[in-house]
């Protein structure tokens, strides 16, 4: 049963387990570590793809495993539109994002997901340019308006890269798409890595954040171009206390992502002593996770 009484919710990223992980093991696994639900990845692999076409038998087998355990999948990371992006100077290109996008937001409804992490980047593989940044912007219109159709929140990812690397370019972005449906997820270890000051950046954007992701990185600097991925939380450089002082300050109730990648053997250990390392700051800053 899922208690809304509790102060905070937080998940666990897929990634962060093994790949060879039945979604059974995964679901006892994010249970026996304490975490509420897990985010499901939908990425640039074949493999990840190929459930945007399972069938409804395979998805209500999987939503019903998840009832099962109590572990529900509170929302989707759906980074495969770095390789597909909206921005996209290809016409083909174009028309799988939008293939994907249609699909995703099926799965989702049927899964029982809430929240669509989409990914800011006009284009990844890609020269950027006036006309791939405006073609971003109507593919945003557009799958804003299909993800409106079946009730699902799309949340804007702060990226690793300069394009959309701040809550400060999102609050630009959503003058242009104003709809309840079309949000922020900020990744506070994407706007740490970049140099921004995280507390401000979490001011600015307060009214538009729908779910945030905790991860570590390491900062770009002049003789550095940082580190946005891979990193145990405790590695890097992020603020994590004045992140959670500031979340107390601007009354943040919404839910929590640990994103962490498993690397090795000590997988399980890591995302424990990451959670353990989170919730002692958190609980220090007045935050009770």
């Amino acid at each position: 049963m899922i208690h809304f009484n509790k102060p905070f919710r937080i998940g666990i990223y897929e990634k962060a387990f093994p790949v060879e992980l039945s979604w059974h093991e995964r679901f006892a696994y994010a249970k026996q570590l304490g975490f509420d639900f897990i985010e499901i990845s939908v990425d640039e692999t074949e493999q990840r793809q190929a459930r945007l076409d399972w069938s409804d038998e395979e998805i209500y087998a999987l939503r019903q495993l998840s009832i099962e355990h109590d572990m529900p999948l509170q929302s989707m990371c759906l980074s495969a539109h770095r390789k597909y992006p909206f921005g996209s100077m290809d016409e083909n290109i174009r028309e799988r994002a939008f293939e994907i996008m249609e699909k995703a937001i099926a799965l989702a409804y049927k899964l029982g997901i809430r929240c669509i992490q989409m990914a800011g980047y006009d284009v990844y593989y890609e020269p950027q340019s006036e006309q791939t940044h405006q073609r971003f912007i109507e593919g945003m219109r557009k799958a804003t308006k299909m993800a409106e159709r079946a009730g699902v929140l799309l949340g804007v990812e702060i990226m690793d890269t300069p394009y959309l690397n701040s809550l400060a370019k999102f609050e630009v972005l959503k003058r242009e798409i104003p709809s309840p449906f079309f949000m922020a997820y900020p990744d506070v270890g994407n706007i740490s890595g970049w140099n921004h000051h995280v507390p401000t950046e979490l001011k600015l954007g307060q009214d538009h954040i729908v779910q945030i992701h905790l991860k570590d990185t390491l900062r770009v600097s002049p003789t550095s171009k940082g580190q946005f991925r891979d990193l145990v939380i405790g590695e890097g450089e992020v603020d994590f206390h004045s992140i959670f002082k500031t979340l107390v300050e601007i009354n943040y109730a919404a839910p929590f992502v640990i994103e962490m990648w498993a690397q090795n053997d000590n997988w399980f250990a890591d995302i424990k002593a990451a959670k353990a390392r989170l919730t002692a700051i958190a609980n220090e800053a007045g935050l009770p996770l």
